[in-house]
């Protein structure tokens, strides 16, 4: 699944570049902010964290405050989402061009 959507990303112009994982939220926001994206495409389901906490850590941190962040989750979390912080919500499984169309919306 990553590969492909990596892959359509790149196609359409975006750089992209996988986040590793990590089993704490600090680790997370320490690699954020060396990235310093444009935009955090994040599942709510993350591996060993919850995408909610390490959109409320992201939030609070003042060098971070300009990164946009969209996410993603199987069930209908968008109001969830906005009152957390992110800045639009996809529901799983999308279309190509319904992602598309949110990252363009979501970055300008």
């Amino acid at each position: 699944m990553f590969s492909l959507l990596q892959m359509l990303l790149e196609f359409e112009g975006y750089e992209v570049v996988l986040w590793q994982g990590g089993d704490h939220v600090q680790d997370t926001i320490d690699s954020i902010c060396q990235q310093q994206p444009e935009l955090i495409l994040m599942d709510v389901h993350l591996r060993h964290l919850n995408g909610f906490d390490v959109l409320h850590s992201l939030r609070h941190k003042p060098e971070l405050k300009g990164v946009k962040v969209l996410i993603a989750s199987g069930v209908d979390m968008a109001e969830r989402s906005q009152q957390e912080g992110a800045d639009g919500f996809v529901l799983k499984p999308f279309l190509p061009d319904e992602l598309l169309t949110k990252i363009q919306k979501t970055i300008g």
